[in-house]
């Protein structure tokens, strides 16, 4: 373990579960507190009507992937944070943090110019004018707070690559908690707001995230960490450090928005099917949100406890660490892909309703349990992508993660994709069953790698030079 435990109890064997689960924990509830209110911004729009529902899954989407890359290139300063905090250079972990805060500054701006592109996409995937125009106001709303959630990634980086994970988990669960109320009060126009419907919701987002920023940089920049970490004193641009961050962080950055990109050109492409299939692939697609959350939280745990293991050149450990963290992810994900298979019907009565304008749950049911079943089989591959994928970034192993992620999603997936719906017009339970399949060759290039090992060899950052006392004797 990297930290000294005071308690009575024993300390977690390195790498093993108790150490997985204090890092994991926090992230995962985080995870749920965020999954909870993406999940009540979906039970909402469904309930003002189905339009906002179809509109907002697509536009929610791209905006993630128009602003994807400048996140995960803030975000990744949290990698070095860990390394840093491994190899025992506390200064270094603030220094490393300021890079990525200004990551999030500096393309704030293009986050902005990218709105008029984003529109164009979305015209040109001839959606129906009603949903197109509800995109439209959705995304553009969304764009504008699109530098909070880098400068957030940026923040929330320092704490968890230092084992820190309450911290990050607390301001996000205040965060989700204030979108929720202000989506209640901005979508129906309750508690004297105006009722704004998916603008609402949208300008619920940008400010329950510039609130979540806000309490993590008022204790980032506390006297505490002024003093140890240099959090205030260390904020300028520093190419010694911005080097390596674009080194390893892009193409882990670049892999994050090819992976968030296909996802959602496949989203658009089933943006052509009929009405129904349409709207049971996004309800398909929220509650999968719902379940692989939590591995999404034992990748960036995975991240975490390799990263510091690297730093300090500990790679056994390391590995072991990964390994932990896979088991307790394929645990849980087979026991939600037991309640996919076994229990459809409540979960797509959430998303649908008897009143007008919403969509029915016999008109989604039918495609909607196999939707599930192909979800429980890929979820459960899934986990070995997100886990062992988060695993190999932590190590600095990112370029092998792009490109193999790349030439899978480039040449095999999307192309297939493509021909399946556009030229066969082979409907969108073969579309899903291809996706299935590229899951399976995604998962197993990823083990391969891992297993072989040779991310143990990567150095990412120097080690601090050991510094031997003169002493009198030595003299």
């Amino acid at each position: 373990m990297l930290r000294k435990w005071t308690s009575l109890k024993p300390p977690p064997s390195p790498g093993g579960y108790r150490e997985m689960v204090r890092v994991a924990a926090p992230i995962i509830v985080t995870m749920a507190s965020f999954t909870l209110m993406q999940f009540c911004d979906r039970i909402f729009l469904a309930h003002h009507g189905s339009v906002s529902l179809r509109a907002a899954f697509p536009a929610g989407i791209l905006a993630l992937t128009l602003t994807m890359f400048f996140q995960a290139l803030a975000g990744y300063s949290g990698t070095f944070v860990a390394q840093y905090h491994g190899a025992g250079q506390k200064r270094e972990c603030g220094r490393a943090t300021a890079q990525g805060l200004w990551i999030g500054l500096l393309t704030w701006p293009l986050g902005l110019a990218l709105i008029p592109f984003g529109f164009w996409l979305l015209t040109v995937a001839d959606h129906p004018a009603d949903v197109l125009a509800a995109e439209k106001i959705y995304l553009g709303i969304l764009m504008v707070g699109c530098g909070f959630w880098s400068m957030g990634n940026a923040t929330s980086g320092f704490f968890s690559g230092r084992g820190d994970t309450r911290t990050p988990m607390v301001a996000h669960i205040a965060s989700n908690l204030a979108n929720i109320a202000l989506d209640y009060a901005l979508i129906f126009g309750h508690w004297g707001f105006p009722a704004w419907g998916i603008a609402g919701a949208a300008t619920a987002t940008v400010l329950s995230s510039a609130l979540g920023l806000a309490i993590l940089l008022g204790l980032y920049f506390r006297k505490r960490f002024r003093a140890e970490y240099g959090t205030w004193s260390n904020q300028r641009l520093e190419w010694r450090l911005m080097k390596p961050l674009l080194r390893y962080g892009v193409p882990a950055s670049i892999n994050s928005l090819q992976d968030v990109g296909a996802f959602t050109f496949f989203v658009v492409l089933l943006g052509r099917l009929p009405p129904a299939d349409m709207a049971a692939s996004n309800i398909a697609f929220s509650i999968n949100n719902v379940a692989f959350m939590p591995l999404l939280g034992m990748g960036m745990a995975a991240t975490i406890l390799v990263g510091q293991y690297q730093g300090a050149r500990q790679a056994a450990t390391a590995e072991r660490a990964g390994l932990t963290a896979l088991k307790i992810g394929a645990a849980y994900m087979g026991f939600i892909a037991l309640t996919f298979v076994a229990f459809p019907q409540p979960y797509f009565a959430l998303f649908t309703g008897d009143a007008p304008g919403m969509v029915t749950l016999g008109e989604v049911l039918g495609k909607g349990r196999w939707l599930l079943a192909m979800m429980a089989l890929w979820g459960l591959l899934d986990a070995i992508n997100l886990i062992i994928g988060g695993a190999l970034k932590g190590a600095g192993d990112t370029r092998f993660v792009l490109v193999y992620s790349a030439l899978a999603t480039w040449l095999v997936w999307m192309p297939g994709e493509l021909v399946l719906l556009l030229w066969l017009d082979a409907g969108l339970m073969v579309a899903w069953i291809w996706m299935t399949l590229f899951v399976f060759l995604l998962a197993a290039g990823f083990w391969l790698r891992f297993k072989r090992g040779k991310w143990k060899t990567i150095e990412m950052i120097p080690q601090a030079p050991v510094v031997v006392p003169v002493t009198e004797a030595a003299i």
